[in-house]
C-alpha cells in the first residue's frame, strides 16, 4: 500500500505540461503563419490589393507555368 501512495504522489501535485510539447506547439505556429504569409503575399491579389507593393521581408517565388 505504501508503494502505491509513493507512486501517486506526483500525480496528485497536479498535471504537469511537458515543456517540449508547448515549445512544438509555439514554433510550429510561427512556422505556419510565416509560410502562409508567404504564400498569400506571392498569390493572386485580392480586389482592391492589386496595387499594393509588397514587403521587402517577402520573398518573390516564381510561378512553374
Amino acid at each position: 500500500m505504501q508503494l502505491l501512495l509513493e507512486t501517486a504522489a506526483p500525480v496528485a501535485a497536479g498535471p504537469h505540461f511537458p515543456l517540449a510539447f508547448t515549445l512544438v506547439y509555439v514554433v510550429g505556429f510561427i512556422a505556419a503563419v510565416t509560410i502562409g504569409s508567404i504564400a498569400w503575399y506571392n498569390s493572386k491579389r485580392p480586389p482592391g490589393w492589386e496595387s499594393k507593393d509588397r514587403p521587402d521581408f517577402v520573398p518573390k517565388v516564381d510561378k512553374e507555368s
